[in-house]
């Protein structure tokens, strides 16, 4: 079974890995840090679809997705950091004013876990920031030390995910997820 990772750029797709089930929330999407909170927190269907559908057709897309034999299955958001709201983020530091790519959404559909699809995507994610001439990307993962983490909360990733893909912790954050500290990951891409 082989896992091919693309730019986000098909909105059925998106909606099919992260779109809400309730037609009327305003939750997921995976919004919360690529637009305002005031924006986020107002928008409901069918505005809700037309907005990603907009992101979608932008170049950089919103993300990439995985596919298993052409099914949509796995979703990673992947923008650089100045279109964020990680630009303008208390709890999570700034290192340096390089112009570095954020990386820190990720799901897997039901059925298609523990596959390695997670592994895809922070790959596809890396090789798609690269290809748009980013020159460092970061993440903000929980640093759980092997406990076990409510998969709602487990949207950012976790530690040793970023590691094995070759991110080194480079600073603490004020962030917390699940009783756990978030920390911010770095790979130069350079």
């Amino acid at each position: 079974m082989g896992i091919e990772v693309r730019p986000a750029t098909v909105f059925e797709d998106v909606a099919a890995v992260v779109g809400p089930k309730k037609p009327t929330s305003n939750v997921c999407f995976c919004l919360s840090y690529r637009i305002g909170s005031k924006e986020n927190v107002a928008l409901r269907e069918p505005a809700r679809s037309a907005r990603v559908r907009q992101l979608c057709e932008q170049d950089p897309p919103p993300g990439v997705l995985a596919y298993i034999d052409g099914e949509p299955v796995g979703w990673a958001a992947v923008h650089p950091r100045a279109g964020t709201s990680f630009a303008r983020n208390r709890l999570i530091p700034h290192l340096d004013d390089l112009d570095v790519w954020s990386l820190w959404c990720f799901r897997v559909r039901p059925g298609y876990r523990k596959q390695g699809v997670m592994h895809a995507l922070i790959e596809g994610a890396v090789a798609h920031a690269r290809a748009n001439g980013a020159p460092a990307i970061e993440g903000y993962p929980l640093d759980n030390g092997g406990e076990r983490v409510n998969l709602t909360m487990a949207y950012v990733g976790t530690r040793r995910l970023f590691e094995s893909a070759g991110f080194e912790k480079v600073a603490d954050t004020r962030s917390m997820l699940d009783g756990f500290p978030r920390v911010l990951m770095r790979l130069p891409l350079t």
